[in-house]
């Protein structure tokens, strides 16, 4: 074992790289505390880059009641939306009325409710709609007549995270990937958490006044193995599978479709050239990193969308498959569907109560992807009376890193790429910008030509680019830039994978790239 070194004290140590760990480090790094994230793997490697990309209020929780839950959710739409424009974009859903289903006084109610429920501004409302008569119509069966259109949100669910860790670690966070915690004890009221870097194998002895654990659905793992106490609240491990297929229709309004078994499922338009459908809801036993999209949930996507779709959905149309484990806060409820997406926040200290003693620890159960922001603030209160030096609230005004533009002002972005960097055509600037908003320009330097832009690794994907993704957003292997940090992965072959892999190899071995990396934090 390599000799473990110790450091200052810190306020607050994460442990957990996704959105919601990336989330409470921002927020309380922003208040003036001494931050230290770790993550186990890549930041949003399991749960947060497994979503369905969606910033929604969740309409159908409306039938179990969630009406806090919902009404959150639809109001950090709109404030996430001025965040992010770059990464965060409105959509108008097709809701289909099906025969024999919820009737349509129901949906029409509400859907009612949905629109007013959280103080819609930036979003237009519901609207009937003749399927005999609309192009959304045209892919799906001609028994399907009646349908309503309504507002939700988009959301590149990676993206999302690696920019809460950016503006954490430039407001003073230490953000360390591929770094496990083996062991945190508390001692002389604080807490000694031993790091160990998964590469290299070294440990680091930490030392703070609090511990957040964000793990995840490891939550429970973290607080019996690691922190060897015994678990406050307990989880549901809900397994969600997508299918992503070749295009299905060609326009961009995405749909949502009831199935018979209660549950519905979304179809998307995808990375332009392709069509996500997903989710699936199954309670999950094993490791959740281990989590693969089934044969019987990759046919029971494939048979809930060809129900609606003229074209049948087969197993051929599938591209991609992808899956991931959400950590439900176990309510009891009798199946996953009905299981509560609410998060839970427990607080414990050094005197086993919540408030009033030393080094607490928070730990995390469940959430939605879109109310991170709200829970990072829920989770600072509860630390506030161990902190009374904090700050407030800030982050509901504050965009993420290249969010600096106006929610409509994408295509003028894009146009001043282009007329900075004529060589780019229009789908290259599209993706940088839609990646890195008023960074991108950042991104691409002093380049006057393709060629500037250094060793090419398919489609519009550069050396250039790899290297900033390598020196400012802690990508250190080829998945971490094709599943991640974009979606490449769809349009590059096998082969072109693992060459740029390959490259990334030889990067980190030379030292340059992986110690910018670390610099960043």
């Amino acid at each position: 074992m390599n000799e473990t070194r110790a450091d200052p004290v810190f306020d607050l140590v994460v442990i957990g790289g996704g959105v919601n760990g990336c989330g409470i480090a921002r927020d309380a790094a922003g208040r003036g505390l001494k931050v230290l994230l770790c993550e186990q793997g890549d930041l949003a490697q399991a749960t947060s880059s497994a979503s369905t990309k969606l910033f929604h209020g969740g309409l159908r929780y409306l039938e179990f009641y969630e009406f806090r839950l919902v009404r959150e959710a639809l109001i950090e739409r709109e404030v996430l939306l001025r965040a992010m424009p770059h990464i965060a974009w409105p959509l108008r859903f097709i809701l289909p009325h099906h025969q024999g289903l919820r009737p349509a006084w129901l949906l029409r109610l509400g859907l009612f409710i949905y629109d007013h429920l959280g103080g819609r501004q930036l979003l237009p409302p519901t609207r009937t709609l003749d399927l005999t008569a609309d192009p959304a119509g045209a892919p799906l069966k001609d028994t399907f007549r009646k349908g309503f259109e309504y507002s939700d949100c988009w959301i590149e669910d990676s993206r999302l995270v690696v920019l809460n860790a950016r503006d954490a670690a430039a407001r003073g966070a230490e953000v360390l990937t591929r770094t496990r915690c083996e062991t945190a004890v508390r001692k002389d009221g604080l807490w000694r958490v031993e790091l160990r870097d998964a590469q290299t194998g070294a440990a680091r002895l930490v030392v703070a006044r609090g511990l957040v654990n964000a793990g995840g659905p490891w939550v429970e793992e973290v607080i019996r193995n690691r922190l060897r106490e015994d678990a406050p609240a307990r989880i549901r491990l809900v397994r969600g599978s997508h299918i992503v297929t070749r295009r299905l229709f060609d326009h961009d309004r995405p749909y949502i479709f009831q199935q018979s078994d209660g549950r519905v499922i979304f179809a998307i338009p995808y990375e332009t050239d392709f069509t996500l459908i997903g989710t699936t809801e199954c309670n999950h036993d094993g490791d959740p990193g281990e989590a693969v999209c089934t044969a019987e949930e990759r046919a029971y996507l494939c048979d809930a969308a060809s129900a609606y779709f003229k074209a049948p959905v087969t197993q051929e149309d599938v591209v991609w498959s992808y899956s991931g484990v959400r950590p439900l806060y176990d309510d009891g409820a009798s199946s996953a569907t009905q299981a509560t997406r609410d998060y839970v926040l427990k607080v414990v200290d050094g005197d086993g109560v919540d408030q009033g003693g030393a080094a607490p620890l928070l730990n995390v159960f469940g959430g939605k992807i879109t109310t991170y922001r709200r829970l990072a603030e829920a989770a600072l209160a509860k630390l506030a009376p161990y902190f009374p030096e904090m700050g407030g609230p800030w982050t509901a005004g504050a965009p993420l890193p290249g969010g600096d533009f106006p929610v409509d002002g994408v295509e003028a972005l894009i146009g001043r790429l282009r007329a900075r960097y004529p060589f780019l055509d229009d789908s290259f600037a599209r993706r940088l910008v839609r990646a890195y908003g008023t960074e991108a320009g950042e991104v691409l330097g002093d380049a006057s030509s393709l060629d500037d832009l250094g060793r090419g690794f398919g489609w519009n994907l550069t050396e250039r680019e790899v290297r900033w993704l390598m020196t400012r957003e802690w990508a250190r292997s080829g998945s971490d830039v094709l599943w991640r940090r974009t979606k490449l992965g769809l349009r590059l072959s096998e082969a072109e994978g693992e060459a740029l892999d390959a490259w990334m190899r030889d990067q980190a071995e030379t030292g340059g790239a992986v110690a910018a990396a670390r610099a960043v934090s």
